[in-house]
């Protein structure tokens, strides 16, 4: 009974957290190619010129200087005139729309708002507020079993929902907190369902929301392999889920116009105005000499220094003075996490924490499983 008293408290919460996203969205630069696939998908018909007009009609009346900047700061030559430029050029924007069609579960999404009738500005971040409410319910619902008792589920579970990258995340357009949430629930599955069938599915999911996951699934599966012998499932099982999800990232790469030279290029070195077109020449020195500029920065900015820090103080007594197989599989996975992150770095080298947000939560709850092992009987 009190678990559901404070279920509808935490309900009553959600739904006030929801109106205040909704209300105070952030109109992010990405918005517009979001958009322009929405009408793409849903009405074939309409020229590329109809599109762009209607994309940035809206977009001017729901917040006029969102093209007077580029969004998230750029250090990329030409970034402070891109998006001015993209608003007034229509090939521009034709071109930068094949940066974000490889995320077809969120565009997919948003479509389906589309379809019932909202907006397409208001279509491509509900289903990032969508997302919070599933995650914020869903985190509850697996402390209030996990711990020892509701009250203090409920107070990790509002704190989790007041963690800043989680705000950020439900405040913009992209598909951040979707692909937070697919992710917890394929770890989820796999390690307290035990079923592999599920967890593969979400993560092919997880995937075909934010590609570069792949990076991570493929860190966890050499974790496994390595520890087979621990686990139940067989090991051509594991392999066969591993190839779900590389054939989501390989297919998603095959169909995509633009590949990933292109892409470091345009993002973190030069803005291309015609990325399809006329791409520029990919340089392994501006590459290298990026990386090297970026790489002490971009992980003290975010909290990963600060989440491996509590993982020591948690971890570090219990994993050197005996054998401790939890100890040593917590930090086994916890260290997966920063390996992949750091892949992921060289591949894309910034770390923009509603980005990683997903991340973040596996390491927090990795930890508050290895503090509370023991299931209780509070469950909703």
């Amino acid at each position: 009974m009190k678990t559901k008293v404070y279920l509808c408290l935490l309900t009553i919460y959600i739904g006030v957290m929801s109106i205040y996203f909704f209300k105070n969205q952030y109109y992010n630069a990405d918005i517009e190619a979001y958009m322009g696939l929405v009408y793409r998908t849903n009405v074939p018909e309409m020229s590329i010129d109809e599109i762009h007009k209607k994309v940035f009609d809206e977009l001017k009346l729901k917040n006029p200087s969102v093209f007077a900047e580029t969004g998230e700061k750029s250090d990329a030559t030409g970034a402070e005139n891109y998006y001015p430029i993209m608003s007034r050029n229509v090939q521009v924007y034709e071109e930068e729309l094949g940066f974000f069609s490889v995320k077809p579960v969120y565009n997919l999404l948003n479509s389906a708002f589309f379809q019932m009738g909202f907006p397409a500005s208001t279509s491509t971040f509900l289903t990032s507020i969508l997302a919070y409410i599933v995650l914020i319910f869903s985190i509850f619902s697996y402390l209030s079993r996990r711990l020892p008792n509701v009250e203090l589920a409920l107070i990790i579970t509002i704190l989790i929902s007041l963690f800043k990258p989680v705000l950020d995340s439900t405040r913009h357009a992209t598909p951040d907190m979707l692909s937070c949430v697919l992710l917890l629930y394929a770890v989820y599955c796999f390690v307290e369902k035990k079923n592999l069938l599920l967890s593969s599915l979400f993560s092919v999911l997880t995937v075909l929301t934010r590609p570069e996951y792949f990076i991570f699934f493929t860190c966890i599966m050499i974790m496994l392999l390595m520890i087979r012998k621990q686990w139940t499932h067989k090991t051509w099982h594991l392999a066969a889920a591993y190839l779900a999800v590389a054939a989501a990232f390989f297919g998603i790469q095959s169909f995509s116009q633009i590949p990933w030279k292109v892409l470091f290029m345009n993002q973190f070195t030069k803005v291309q105005l015609y990325p399809l077109s006329h791409p520029d020449v990919f340089s392994y020195a501006e590459y290298f000499n990026f990386i090297k500029s970026k790489i002490f920065f971009e992980f003290n900015s975010s909290y990963f220094l600060i989440l491996m820090l509590f993982a020591v103080l948690i971890l570090g007594k219990t994993l050197f003075e005996r054998a401790n197989r939890r100890a040593q599989h917590t930090a086994l996975f916890i260290g997966t996490i920063y390996i992949s992150v750091f892949v992921r770095f060289l591949a894309f080298p910034i770390l923009v924490n509603r980005m990683i947000i997903g991340f973040y939560l596996l390491i927090l709850l990795a930890l508050i499983l290895y503090l509370f092992p023991r299931k209780v009987t509070n469950s909703i």
